[in-house]
């Protein structure tokens, strides 16, 4: 991984999933990249699902430049990361131009999606799962 200068302008923002939490910046450069934890994309998300999950804002907005995007990300599994990471995309795609901001919401990249795993009960195995109950 060549260490690209980020310097200047750049646009930010916060993309979340269940509990993984993407912080996204957007450099304008002459040639598009990743740089996710240090990582390249390739290098962070093995698989090809997760990699187009991450480049989905981007190719179906069509920004006029193109960036190179750093990402910070923390928390929750790989796949729920890459998804957050989308959302982060997204919201900075917006802060860069709000014109963008039309097929993003059609696209469903904007909303968060807020399922979350349910939290356990007392007197209860997992969340819903009960002991076995015998009658006799």
């Amino acid at each position: 991984m060549t260490a690209i200068k980020t310097s200047g302008k750049y646009f930010e923002a916060v993309g979340r999933r269940k509990t993984a939490v993407a912080r996204v910046r957007l450099f304008p450069a002459k040639d598009a990249g990743f740089e996710i934890n240090g990582k390249d994309l390739v290098a962070y998300f093995p698989t090809r699902e997760m990699q187009d999950t991450v480049n989905e804002a981007i190719k179906g907005s069509k920004p006029a430049e193109k960036f190179h995007i750093t990402a910070k990300l923390s928390g929750g599994g790989i796949v729920a990361q890459s998804e957050a990471l989308r959302h982060g995309i997204a919201r900075a795609l917006i802060v860069y131009d709000i014109q963008l901001r039309g097929g993003l919401k059609k696209a469903g990249f904007l909303s968060r999606d807020a399922r979350a795993k349910e939290r356990r009960k007392f007197g209860l195995k997992k969340a819903r799962k009960s002991p076995q109950w015998a009658k006799r």
